[in-house]
């Protein structure tokens, strides 16, 4: 595990469960699902605003690992509405557009908390030195 480094970002999910917000290891990143909640606990009603949120923390950690979002090469975003798709690949765009990742966009029954309309996940590969 020499070459392994974990960040976390507060979420009370990640005592719970017993997960890292992001993983490094070598030149890989691995962000967890991401769900769109502010440090007070608090969520945007709407899908494009929680989109936005969950890529900044998931832009955070990437951060916090050496990596930017230019370094993206995969995404996932889980949705529980298909009618969001358009705001979630708005801000999905924004956040990721100039690095074109390969992408997923997947509706789902639901996610942990009944506020959350997205969630998502990231890969980043960071190039040799």
């Amino acid at each position: 595990m020499g070459n392994r480094r974990a960040v976390r970002s507060g979420s009370p999910f990640e005592e719970r469960i017993g997960f890292s917000r992001a993983v490094r290891s070598g030149d890989t990143i691995h962000v967890s699902g991401t769900a769109p909640v502010w440090p007070d606990g608090s969520c945007a009603p709407e899908a494009g605003t929680q989109a936005r949120r969950c890529f900044e923390i998931v832009v955070a950690a990437l951060a916090e690992l050496g990596a930017s979002p230019a370094d993206v090469v995969r995404t996932r975003m889980y949705l529980t509405d298909p009618s969001d798709a358009d705001a979630v690949g708005v801000a999905h765009r924004e956040a990721f557009g100039a690095a074109r990742p390969a992408a997923t966009m997947v509706v789902v029954a639901a996610l942990l908390d009944p506020r959350w309309k997205v969630e998502v996940e990231a890969e980043a590969h960071l190039p040799a030195p």
